[in-house]
């Protein structure tokens, strides 16, 4: 099965000339979704991972089944006012303006092995700011995965230049 099969490509949206890549058809497809958890757990499998971090919205339902096969905790990376303790916040650059991204100030201790879980990477900028605040709440990020890139937009190089590892499944050229 190819995986990149399984997700499908929606034209203008959010606006004209932009290939909008949903996961959800990969997700429901049983086959698919299990293959996508195996192929980003497998380089740490049987290793150390104390937590896997998912981002809003749909690095969750990857993190969490992330999580779940490396026996590790899960925290939600979420939007400013999401969260109903203690956060630390991240003001990040958006294309046209700015961003927050907060988790729980208790949610990643220091020295605690950390795994960035989202559905794509795009400009990088919201993973660029949830890795900086992994790493203020003094965690040791492994890496950053993701099913998809989108590579010519730059995102995972912008995490390779903060000294992130990043994972990615499958490549979309040119969107």
């Amino acid at each position: 099965m190819n995986l990149a099969d399984t997700i499908r490509a929606i034209p203008d949206y959010p606006k004209p000339g932009i290939i909008f890549r949903d996961i959800t058809t990969l997700l429901g497809n049983a086959r698919a979704f299990r293959r996508a958890v195996d192929e980003l757990v497998q380089p740490w499998a049987g290793g150390k991972i104390d937590k896997v971090a998912g981002i809003e919205a749909r690095g969750f339902i990857l993190g969490g089944a992330v999580a779940h096969q490396l026996s590790a905790g899960f925290v939600p990376i979420r939007k400013k006012g999401k969260l109903p303790h203690e956060t630390v916040s991240m003001v990040y650059s958006l294309e046209y303006g700015v961003d927050e991204i907060e988790m729980h100030k208790d949610a990643i201790l220091p020295g605690e092995r950390v795994l960035l879980v989202d559905d794509l990477i795009a400009t990088g900028g919201t993973a660029s700011a949830a890795a900086n605040l992994i790493r203020q709440m003094g965690g040791e990020l492994e890496a950053a995965c993701f099913i998809v890139d989108l590579p010519g937009l730059g995102g995972a190089d912008k995490l390779r230049a903060l000294n992130v590892a990043v994972r990615t499944l499958i490549a979309f050229e040119g969107e």
